[in-house]
């Protein structure tokens, strides 16, 4: 923002303020287009970041629900990479049950769903696809024991995969959250606020969200993904045309679609 700011010429409150009002406009167009899909396979995962300071240094004087840790859930669809729903919010039990009950009502039809071992899921994915039935499992992965050592930053290695099948009958070979992982790379060197080590992060949870939300609009309707030549909106049926920056911020800000 401090960069647009130089280029502009235009106080950096100011662009706050548009970019709060587009990133809101652009959750509520995702909310009204993101209905009745026909996704066949998701990937779910959650995506950390922080909001004003991570989570050690939060106080009892602190609101803990607007400050501290903060986690993006995010669902995508393996075939159309399409983000169908996504939920800023704490790593927790009613968080996900939120997360999942949201995206069970954007669905057409029964889906194959894998997660990681995170046992909050396994509830709300009973729950909210009990009327239609699922076929979900769930990713364990074992890491290497080994001493991070001085100056080391990259995770550790993966030593072995279980699948463990939870609801219905998830076919073994496509329980996977390999999309999704890469999906939060992507929204890692797309949104500054996410990036690690780094005095970017988001100081608001309003911004925190519209800049989330912001982003995921721009991935499903404007960017053209480099396998599926075109936008994950245009392969999942959801929009007929490839997007431009312009159309997004149109259709966030007046209502009007290309």
């Amino acid at each position: 923002m401090r960069s647009v700011e130089r280029m502009t010429d235009v106080n950096r409150e100011t662009i706050g303020t548009l970019l709060l009002r587009v990133g809101d406009g652009c959750a509520a167009l995702l909310d009204e287009t993101m209905r009745d899909l026909p996704c066949n396979r998701l990937e779910l995962d959650e995506l950390w970041a922080f909001i004003g300071k991570k989570q050690r240094h939060v106080k009892e004087t602190d609101d803990s629900t607007r400050v501290g840790d903060m986690w993006t859930w995010v669902a995508l669809d393996a075939e159309t990479k399409l983000v169908p729903s996504f939920l800023v919010a704490k790593r927790d039990a009613e968080s996900a049950s939120a997360f999942v009950h949201d995206l069970a009502a954007r669905l057409r039809h029964r889906v194959q769903i894998t997660t990681d071992g995170l046992r909050a899921y396994v509830a709300p994915v009973g729950e909210a696809f009990a009327d239609r039935g699922v076929d979900y499992a769930q990713l364990f992965k074992s890491y290497e024991i080994e001493p991070a050592g001085s100056g080391r930053y990259s995770p550790p290695k993966v030593t072995g995969i279980e699948r463990i099948p939870v609801f219905g009958s998830p076919v073994e070979e496509l329980v996977s959250t390999s999309y999704v992982e890469r999906q939060n790379l992507t929204v890692r060197m797309g949104v500054r606020r996410y990036t690690r080590l780094t005095n970017g992060f988001s100081k608001k949870l309003e911004n925190h969200c519209a800049a989330t939300a912001l982003h995921f609009a721009h991935y499903n309707f404007v960017r053209c993904h480099q396998t599926l030549r075109t936008s994950p909106a245009m392969a999942a049926g959801v929009s007929r045309t490839l997007w431009s920056t312009d159309d997004l911020v149109s259709a966030a800000l007046d209502g009007v679609r290309p």
